[in-house]
């Protein structure tokens, strides 16, 4: 069996607008942060792994430039909004095969003032249209049979939730925009640290009916970065930096398994159940042992059908389980204590390694004041539609 992988060091920038730097500029100075973190330069590293997604690839290799260029392989990985996730599951491949002791991954994304994210790409606006291309009986009928941008897809998918299994409204969505909100009035890193009343996030801006504006993820710029290692190489390392490690029980990435079904509407749920289901098999742990979770929460009904793929509650129960408060900092499960990509920003390409970074904090003791304590085993995930759902058990060092 391939020998244990961990965390050795990470670090995200601050999520905002960043009109300043680029996206060289703002891996760099995540890669820089993740470095001095661990310990390591960029000489010990044995291979890098780089995501962007709205860049047009091709981000390593000038990074190397700006941080270090000793001559490693580098993998460029564009995997919608799973990209960070899959540069770290790349350079923890590498480590596993034997290739190298030490790697790097890092995702970064310029996304300030960009707008609603489209699916795919859509026609003009016009009183006749005319289907062309592999999706064009259905990707460009906005209005017409359903949407591609992001808010109108995840809108859906958050209300056939609640047609399957009752017990759903619009306040309960707000609600949890609500929780997130405020839970990012800790994180000086977030893109936005303010909390609103319910009735703010009720009454604000439609955006897709139930996500108002405060209900969506924000678009916004920044990087996340993390230094990987093997168990054998971080034996030979200080007792501070075995201390501060923390171990990657658990790395897994999924697609659409083969289903007999309408395939528009994206199934973000069996997908993410695959991978919970990994890697709780992979950890040797179940959902009822995980002390905090940073999910991909791109709209506030996202994050109540992933309570339920996540096994955080039981089938179709993902309401009654927001609705006891388990959810929240101080419940028997929090969510997204960051703030979540409502508050915290999703740059696309960081986001995967952005949550994991929060979980690290935690586990490592170093979160401040939205610290949860006791904190020994947490778990990131992320999805992307493509689709692709990243999913990363963390367990702390018990060095």
């Amino acid at each position: 069996m391939a020998e244990d992988i961990w965390i050795l060091g990470i670090h995200m920038t601050k999520f905002g607008k960043h009109p300043d730097q680029d996206t060289v500029d703002l891996a760099a100075e995540a890669v820089v942060g993740a470095l001095a973190d661990g310990g390591v330069t960029m000489r010990d590293m044995g291979v890098l792994a780089a995501g962007n997604l709205m860049g047009g690839g091709g981000l390593g290799q000038p990074l190397q430039k700006q941080v270090g260029q000793t001559g490693i392989p580098v993998y460029n990985v564009a995997n919608a909004c799973a990209t960070g996730a899959t540069a770290l599951r790349t350079a923890v491949m590498a480590l596993k095969a034997g290739e190298c002791d030490m790697g790097l991954a890092v995702g970064v994304e310029k996304l300030a003032g960009a707008g609603l994210l489209a699916g795919s790409s859509r026609a003009q606006d016009s009183d006749t249209w005319t289907p062309h291309g592999r999706f064009g009986e259905v990707a460009a009928t906005d209005g017409r049979i359903g949407t591609s941008t992001m808010p109108g897809v995840f809108a859906q998918i958050g209300m056939e939730y609640g047609h399957r299994y009752g017990g759903v409204d619009f306040e309960l969505f707000a609600r949890i925009s609500e929780k997130n909100h405020a839970h990012s009035t800790l994180n000086p890193l977030a893109s936005y640290q303010k909390r609103f009343s319910l009735e703010e996030i009720m009454g604000d801006v439609m955006i897709a009916y139930p996500n108002t504006r405060p209900m969506c993820s924000a678009n916004c710029d920044g990087a996340a970065a993390a230094v990987v290692v093997t168990d054998a190489k971080l034996k030979t390392l200080s007792l501070e930096q075995q201390r501060r490690a923390v171990k990657i029980a658990a790395s897994v990435l999924t697609t659409d398994p083969y289903e007999e079904a309408c395939q528009v509407l994206p199934n973000v749920n069996t997908l993410t159940r695959n991978a919970a289901q990994i890697a709780y098999e992979q950890a040797g742990i179940g959902p009822e042992d995980l002390d905090l979770v940073e999910l991909h929460d791109c709209f506030a009904t996202a994050e109540l059908v992933h309570y339920d793929n996540l096994g955080l509650c039981e089938e179709g129960g993902a309401a009654d389980f927001f609705r006891s408060g388990a959810t929240w900092r101080d419940g028997r499960m929090p969510v997204n204590v960051s703030g979540g990509l409502e508050s915290k920003g999703h740059p696309i390409a960081a986001t995967g390694i952005a949550n994991i970074w929060e979980v690290c904090h935690h586990l490592r003791g170093e979160a401040g004041d939205r610290q949860i304590e006791g904190a020994k085993v947490g778990l990131a995930h992320v999805i992307g539609l493509g689709q692709a759902c990243g999913v990363h058990i963390l367990e702390r060092s018990a060095a």
